[in-house]
């Protein structure tokens, strides 16, 4: 399966392309799926992990041992913990959450499935991402893998991208309109 075909590009879509065709190859590819999206959770939930894997300052050799710490914690298959090592010894940890994203959609497309961007204020529960799942799935026609990312400056809602189309009910841009409406009527 090349990069070209599922529209992964770039950096980050040559390594996940590889860690793909690896972890398909290996018969793992839903474990390795999992042990991104914890990673990917990780990185959510800290800052200090985020600042730790996109600082320049912070040596090869740090970055190293901390991720190789942090997935060995996590108990994560063999094949996602030589995956991280190698990013971190090529010092492309920054590249790291793209490289996941793209993991995704080539596991997604692999699989028939769409991938929801789903971007909210807060983490959502499982029952919240169940619900949203099944209401894209309905939507859409075909299943939908939900990719979510928390953005606590919407104050509230979310917002929903599948492929070209977009969905914004977050109280930020509600505000941002009645904010204009109400300029037009002063």
């Amino acid at each position: 399966m090349s990069s070209a075909d599922t529209a992964v590009t770039g950096l980050a879509g040559r390594y996940a392309t590889a860690l793909f065709e690896l972890a398909e190859e290996g018969s793992v590819l839903d474990s390795v799926a999992e042990n991104l999206a914890q990673l990917q959770a990780m990185f959510d939930e800290s800052a200090e992990l985020r600042r730790i894997i996109q600082s320049p300052v912070i040596s090869r050799a740090e970055q190293s041992a901390v991720m190789a710490a942090l997935v060995e914690k996590a108990e994560m298959a063999e094949l996602t913990r030589n995956f991280v090592g190698l990013v971190a010894q090529k010092r492309r940890l920054a590249a790291l959450p793209r490289i996941i994203r793209a993991y995704q959609a080539l596991l997604a497309a692999k699989r028939g499935e769409t991938t929801a961007q789903v971007v909210a204020a807060k983490s959502l529960t499982a029952k919240q991402t169940e619900s949203l799942t099944a209401t894209l799935k309905k939507g859409m026609g075909k299943d939908v893998s939900v990719d979510v990312t928390v953005n606590p400056d919407l104050l509230g809602g979310m917002i929903v991208k599948v492929g070209s189309r977009m969905i914004d009910s977050s109280l930020r841009t509600k505000l941002e309109q009645l904010r204009l409406t109400m300029k037009g009527v002063a």
